[in-house]
């Protein structure tokens, strides 16, 4: 969840007033310092390479000035150029307490009538979409292959308590940069986002099981309403990791599922299911099993009980962060945020996909 003072975290719990801020920046030159925005709304969804899509409307005459592009260089191109959005929570006394939400990449923008319509993307599409020319051979050690890949798209901020080490030689990979970043992660084991100011964060791949947010049905917390699903599809009770050793022999880590409703001595399936994983990136036993235990860890929490929250927005809430569910049958359900839908205005609905932790 993004920081918030006590004084604006009591606001939330009662109506409130909700400012919005965009500007637009090409490389270091700001645009525009105040977009005018119509409506605007959020979506995030972790499933996705990028996660995070922005939609805006902008009224097409706005003082005098034209808000449809008409140059590469206009605020609302699509030619690289960058929005940075932040929200105010309106505190007593009618002063405003603001944070960023984010910053997003103009993927496409129509004009129609009176109204402009901007679609703008994660800037992990900067990584998604920049695919390898030519075969990368990475060198060095994880950290330094890792910035070789993203950055100067991104700038890469490590954490301390990740742990690196060398990366074996005679790897290739052929096109998919993002898909090398990402694979690199999993094998670390560690885990990426992009952080609300601009940049990509890496740390280690166990998430917090500490609620930020109660979300009930009745009282005592912020009111939802809740639905539930539930499938078999993608539930693994065992993960099978394999890497290579220096000697060129096969190395092999598992990780079996003894919690969840998938657990391998559960009524799931009596026999084990397994999800198989291999990279060159992995030289040890060591290193394959951390790898297995945090694949496991995702394939429980992606097929693990979803429940779909209508809630009043919650501006800071943020996918990965985790909430205390008390409905449906529940009480104090720990469950992480997979996706939400944010609006930027206080008086709409936000909507979150929850699923619960084993």
């Amino acid at each position: 969840m993004i920081p918030l003072s006590d004084a604006a975290v009591s606001v939330l719990t009662r109506s409130y007033r909700i400012h919005l801020a965009v500007e637009s920046w090409l490389g270091d030159d700001l645009l525009a310092d105040a977009v005018p925005v119509d409506t605007a709304g959020e979506e995030t969804d972790r499933s996705l390479s990028v996660p995070e899509r922005l939609s805006l409307t902008v009224p097409r005459l706005y003082r005098g000035e034209s808000w449809s592009p008409t140059s590469i260089t206009h605020p609302l191109a699509a030619q690289g150029q960058r929005l940075r959005v932040q929200l105010g929570i309106e505190l007593a006394g009618g002063s405003v307490e603001w944070f960023q939400r984010g910053w997003f990449l103009v993927q496409e923008t129509t004009t129609d009538g009176d109204s402009v319509t901007v679609e703008a993307v994660g800037l992990l599409a900067l990584i998604e979409e920049a695919r390898l020319v030519s075969p990368f051979q990475p060198s060095g050690t994880l950290a330094e292959t890792l910035r070789a890949l993203v950055e100067p798209a991104l700038t890469v901020e490590i954490d301390d308590d990740l742990t690196d080490r060398s990366v074996p030689s005679n790897i290739n990979w052929d096109d998919d940069r993002l898909g090398a970043v990402l694979e690199l992660l999993d094998a670390w084991p560690a885990d990426g986002y992009v952080h609300p100011d601009g940049y990509y964060a890496i740390g280690p791949a166990t998430p917090s099981t500490s609620p930020v947010l109660e979300l009930t049905d009745g009282a005592g917390g912020t009111v939802i309403e809740a639905s539930g699903s539930s499938t078999r599809e993608g539930a693994a009770s065992v993960v099978v990791a394999r890497g290579t050793a220096a000697d060129g022999g096969q190395v092999q880590g598992l990780a079996y599922d003894y919690t969840s409703a998938h657990r391998i001595t559960g009524a799931f399936n009596p026999l084990p299911v397994p999800f198989y994983y291999e990279s060159p990136l992995l030289t040890n036993v060591d290193q394959c099993v951390a790898a297995a235990e945090t694949i496991l860890a995702r394939r429980a929490r992606e097929t693990a009980l979803e429940f779909t929250v209508t809630m009043v927005p919650h501006p800071a809430l943020q996918v990965g962060d985790v909430v205390a569910l008390t409905a449906a049958g529940y009480t104090d359900l720990a469950c992480t945020v997979e996706a939400l839908s944010l609006p930027y205005t206080a008086d709409g609905e936000q909507t979150l996909t929850v699923r619960s932790l084993p």
